[in-house]
């Protein structure tokens, strides 16, 4: 494929610092990028740094929540296209908590970046524009509602499982309705824009739920938040701030199995979600395949060995497995229909093993 073939309208040197930026602050999505063609590689790329930077200031704990509340406000107001103010407006807020650039992460040089990200999300099509502005205000307007909720305790203790799935809805459902606007922008016939509507949360809520259960080491102790619910731990003998403790991994392992197996819950719907996509715009089916195939990877590990997600070791799919995985949706005509035994073989095992491969 050629990404620069009928690319978007706007700045190249923009457009070609976004894709390199998506690179840094997540392998999926680089892994989702890549796979598309233009001009969907380009709405996506950019539809998904707009959505970064909030998400960056939420996660940040050097940053006090009130001012963390206050930041996400004023990007929310960058977003809104009635309102006046400036990118630069936000860049300038939001300087005092930079880290220096020497030390500036990928994730922290994005959010540095906001006027460019924003310039060319401005140059984009206005089609492009009205379907991704909704869904990411929402995203923004839930994780500021979210700070100030648990402004007092300095970082989010998740509750309950409903309170959970609200979290999860604003973090990554919104992204799944994101994406749906601008995949569902072509002439599509009314049941099939329904089935996508009535399955793109699904889709986003699996993908959180699985980086819930296995980033429960990095959420606690590098952003100071619990996402694994009060009272699942409770129901364990697990307090939420002794959720990494060694004297209650098997308790708190229990729940990070809970938890992954609540996202289990979700695949079937993802799958509907995945064999409705359109495949154009330059959308293709690989795109969203690929992270579903690998969440389906990451339960199987989470399954097997849930204490792994309360240490610095994390749960992971091996890079021969995301390889694998890759390489089967991109290297060959794989359809829609083969997904089902995609999914089952991974369930199972490595797909790299499964296909006949070696470690």
């Amino acid at each position: 494929m050629s990404r620069h073939a009928a690319r978007p309208p706007g700045d190249g040197a923009d457009l070609d610092w976004c894709h390199e930026a998506v690179q840094g602050v997540s392998r999926t999505f680089a892994l989702t990028v890549d796979v598309l063609d233009e001009p969907m590689a380009s709405y996506i790329c950019v539809g998904y740094l707009l959505c970064r930077v909030p998400d960056t200031v939420e996660d940040a704990d050097h940053v006090p929540p009130a001012e963390q509340a206050r930041l996400l406000r004023e990007y929310d107001r960058v977003l809104d296209p009635t309102d006046g103010t400036d990118a630069e407006a936000f860049r300038e807020a939001v300087d005092e908590w930079l880290p220096a650039p020497e030390d500036r992460s990928d994730d922290w040089e994005v959010v540095a970046s906001t006027p460019r990200i924003v310039r060319t999300f401005r140059g984009l099509p206005e089609d492009v524009r009205e379907a991704v502005t909704p869904p990411a205000r929402e995203l923004v307007q839930g994780m500021a509602m979210f700070v100030e909720r648990y402004a007092d305790e300095g970082g989010l203790r998740i509750q309950s499982r409903e309170e959970l799935e609200e979290y999860c809805y604003y973090a990554a459902g919104t992204v799944g309705n994101l994406v749906t606007n601008l995949l569902a922008r072509g002439d599509l016939s009314e049941g099939r824009r329904a089935r996508l509507y009535d399955t793109a949360e699904e889709f986003g809520l699996l993908l959180q739920l699985v980086n819930v259960a296995k980033d429960v080491y990095d959420d606690y102790t590098e952003e100071d938040n619990v996402y694994l619910p009060a009272e699942w731990l409770a129901a364990e003998g697990v307090p939420q701030e002794e959720v990494v403790a060694p004297e209650h991994e098997s308790g708190a392992a229990a729940v990070v199995r809970r938890t992954a197996r609540h996202a289990r819950s979700f695949l079937d719907d993802a799958q509907t979600y995945l064999e409705t996509v359109p495949t154009t715009d330059g959308n293709t089916l690989a795109a969203w395949a690929i992270p579903f195939l690998l969440a389906v990877g990451t339960l199987r590990e989470l399954l097997a060995r849930p204490e792994d997600a309360l240490s610095e070791a994390g749960v992971k799919v091996s890079r021969k497995e995301v390889f694998a995985v890759v390489t089967e949706m991109t290297d060959t005509d794989t359809a829609r229909g083969a997904l089902d035994d995609l999914r089952e073989d991974i369930a199972g095992q490595p797909y790299h093993r499964a296909r006949g491969g070696a470690d």
